[in-house]
């Protein structure tokens, strides 16, 4: 779907170059001193929910004070991006955490049961964020072939059968998050590029995944960074109108992957390295910004950090998201006035 309906009304400039993030963000220090205090019962429900709103309300506000075209809520409410979707969907139990590299842990999820839809994941989130915000919201899902790549399968055949049954509940989440208004849907499949061979589960699980919905919703892919050239050009014929990908990191040592055979969706382009604890110059965002102009037009470019950006400091965050929407500023006043070329001959 065409990304015009995001464009802000004041928006001067005559191309116009959409800047977004992915989700995370970091989280207030006094919220997950509260998230502990509330763990430990002495904060009930109803306070952990005023303080949880407090810093959605808090974040918001910063994205859109950052001057980004669509924000979402720096995902306050979420713990991470498997627990949060497993305690909420019939099937799925907890047993305690799993060592996964070095000193960290996570509560890794088993599925026990047939998964079932039961009470909704995201509507009243994306309500509240929808109502204080004056940009629109982006919602990010965690994709059905993460939820069962990071689980214990102990009720499916395999992952496959596991995933689209989980495709099934996320797309009947999406319906409900489309009919309280939400137009921008990012499914996260941070496990796709890491695995071989499982683009095709993840191109089944697409179709069901956007069945029904209309035609002015937005439905972006957000893959971490991995191989691309395991997925690429497979990811062409999933059903999305958005291919978000992880190159900052990387310096960008992949974008050739995209250019045999042409790329023909629309590319969202991390320009901000989310592993760097230090601002990047509007110069350097700049010449990140224009890398994607030799993949796709000005017109199919949405620029993002890397990746959510929680483990950084909150001012750096911010610095970065700052620093991006000027360079991107910049960059469409550079095009108007016919100052940079697009495709082949900015890769020359």
């Amino acid at each position: 779907m065409s990304r015009e309906q995001f464009r802000p009304t004041d928006h001067s400039n005559e191309h116009f170059i959409l800047t977004t993030v992915v989700g995370s963000y970091p989280k207030p220090k006094w919220l997950d001193r509260m998230r502990e205090s509330h763990d430990a019962g002495d904060f009930d429900e109803s306070e952990w929910e005023e303080a949880s709103d407090d810093a959605a309300r808090l974040i918001t506000h910063e994205h859109e004070r950052a001057g980004l075209d669509a924000v979402v809520d720096g995902e306050m409410r979420r713990n991470e991006m498997v627990e949060f979707f497993a305690d909420r969907i019939e099937g799925y139990e907890f047993n305690g955490p799993v060592k996964v590299w070095g000193h960290n842990y996570f509560d890794k999820p088993s599925v026990v049961s047939e998964v079932a839809y039961d009470e909704s994941w995201l509507v009243s989130e994306f309500e509240f964020t929808n109502d204080v915000a004056e940009r629109p919201v982006k919602v990010p899902i965690t994709g059905p072939y993460t939820l069962a790549s990071w689980s214990f399968n102990e009720a499916y055949d395999d992952d496959r059968e596991l995933a689209l049954a989980l495709a099934d509940l996320v797309n009947e989440e999406i319906r409900k998050l489309v009919d309280a208004g939400a137009r921008y849907i990012q499914i996260d499949e941070p496990a796709l590029a890491t695995t071989p061979d499982d683009h095709a589960i993840v191109g089944e699980a697409l179709d069901r995944i956007v069945t029904g919905l209309p035609e002015e919703v937005r439905v972006g892919l957000h893959v971490c960074y991995g191989d691309y050239s395991r997925i690429y050009p497979e990811i062409l014929d999933f059903p999305i109108d958005e291919f978000d990908v992880e190159l900052a990191n990387g310096d960008y040592e992949q974008l050739d992957v995209f250019k045999e055979p042409e790329f023909d969706l629309d590319l969202a382009l991390g320009v901000t390295d989310v592993h760097v604890a230090e601002v990047e110059s509007v110069a350097e965002i700049k010449a990140n910004i224009e890398k994607g102009l030799e993949i796709v037009p000005p017109e199919r470019l949405t620029v993002s950090p890397d990746c959510g950006v929680k483990l950084l400091p909150r001012d750096v965050a911010y610095g970065k998201m700052e620093n991006m929407v000027t360079a991107a500023r910049e960059v469409e006043r550079e095009l108007d006035a016919g100052d940079i070329e697009v495709g082949a001959a900015a890769d020359d």
